[in-house]
């Protein structure tokens, strides 16, 4: 199977945890709609179609994958999939050549022909082609959903998390309660609802809870004495766990380090959260730090659905359960308080006041007693990444940082990126 993972329209919409990354790559459950779909497809060859931006450091990350382009297509048919699909294995197995795959009446996935590539030809985007050419197919529901904001992705989290659960549960050779050491967790409900590799080391008193959802412990995982974890729940590879108290329908990508309360979250890899705190229905993206007794607000006083400004317009979610959407490298000092829907841009950093802060700190500043300014000159903001990522041994690609520059030239550029007075109000 050739297989094209695309960004639509809506890619947009997923600032500030896409700022960085397409939206194929944010994580649902155990994985991401990119390794999902090579995963559960018999993928031969692949490509992507994103934000040109994204280009270089795509390739660089996955050499063996392609740019598209209408040629790629004309060499035979290819499978297109969205790149905000969120979907169980058995919606996988239901892809039907002669269909076009539907959630709410937007493309999910559909298969095009060889000589389908002159819509490309036509200067059609990828988007357009697709609409154009499912015209002539018959409709299919695709089963799963299609992510519209940041904040779908945290709701469909455990819905997800028990499906890859299962999928990997049913590709899994022997089941696991017990880690390398010889210990048990206490585990309350049915033991055959969590899963440890064999490497992962649970020390003693620990407690697992599967009763609402089931709980995947990947491998090099260590958890700490006296933490706590509800499922549904993924803690990915290399995560630590120090006292913890991990509520239900979580996902901590690999090699993070996490302590407090966390509930309802993603933490997409490559977080430091160590000390106490407490984070809820929330997006974290890689390299971030949260300081000492970094909280933030997941529901409003009066109950009310909350309002979230992406890229500083505030979007309605239509939810009452909404927490923060952290962008890439950004780092909060010592007692940072989040206000209910918060988003923060790729490498702010948030130094508090005693007060709530801002709902919306733009990438590239710094919040310091009230006062929102740009960051320091991109070099050095540059190096200190690189040192945050040498640490967990990662080392910044060329093609990584010509995207952090090219984010900070676009955005230091814009009006808004001037210093100003900022307050915690909606």
């Amino acid at each position: 199977m050739r297989l094209v993972i695309y960004e639509d329209s809506l890619a947009a919409n997923f600032a500030p945890i896409a700022t960085l990354r397409p939206t194929f790559e944010l994580r649902c459950g155990h994985f991401s709609t990119r390794e999902r779909a090579l995963r559960y497809l018999p993928v031969t060859d692949w490509a992507f179609a994103a934000r040109p931006e994204f280009n270089a450091s795509l390739v660089a990350a996955s050499p063996e994958a392609t740019v598209f382009h209408a040629e790629w297509l004309s060499a035979g048919p290819v499978w297109f999939l969205n790149g905000r699909w969120l979907a169980s294995q058995t919606d996988y197995q239901n892809l039907d050549e002669e269909a076009v795959g539907l959630v709410d009446g937007e493309i999910a996935w559909i298969c095009l022909r060889s000589d389908e590539a002159d819509l490309f030809r036509l200067g059609l985007t990828v988007e357009e082609g697709l609409t154009a050419a499912a015209r002539h197919r018959q409709r299919q529901e695709a089963g799963g959903v299609l992510a519209r904001f940041p904040w779908d992705l945290v709701n469909q989290n455990p819905t997800q998390i028990e499906w890859d659960h299962a999928a990997r549960l049913a590709q899994t050779e022997s089941s696991s309660a017990v880690d390398s050491s010889g210990s048990s967790p206490a585990i309350t409900g049915p033991a055959d609802r969590l899963w440890i590799d064999p490497s992962a080391d649970v020390e003693p008193f620990v407690s697992i809870d599967v009763r609402g959802g089931p709980v995947w412990i990947d491998a090099g995982v260590k958890i700490q004495s006296f933490t706590r974890i509800e499922g549904p729940a993924w803690i990915g590879r290399q995560t630590q766990l120090f006292r913890t108290n991990l509520r239900g329908g979580t996902s901590i990508g690999p090699v993070c380090r996490v302590g407090g309360e966390v509930e309802a979250s993603i933490l997409h890899g490559y977080v430091n959260k160590y000390h106490d705190g407490f984070l809820g229905h929330a997006y974290v993206c890689p390299w971030v730090n949260l300081g000492a007794l970094t909280s933030n607000s997941d529901l409003k006083n009066d109950y009310s659905a909350v309002r979230v400004p992406l890229s500083g317009t505030p979007i309605d979610s239509g939810s009452t359960k909404v927490g923060c959407f952290l962008g890439d490298h950004v780092k909060t000092a010592i007692g940072t308080l989040f206000n209910t829907g918060t988003s923060v841009g790729v490498m702010a950093m948030v130094l508090p006041n005693g007060e709530l802060a801002p709902k919306w700190i733009p990438p590239f500043t710094r919040l310091w007693h009230g006062e929102l300014t740009p960051v320091p000159e991109i070099d050095r903001q540059i190096a200190i990444a690189r040192t945050v990522m040498g640490r967990r041994n990662v080392e910044l690609n060329e093609a990584d940082e010509a995207l952090l520059r090219m984010v900070w030239q676009r955005e230091s550029s814009k009006p808004s990126h001037q210093p100003s007075l900022v307050t915690a109000k909606s």
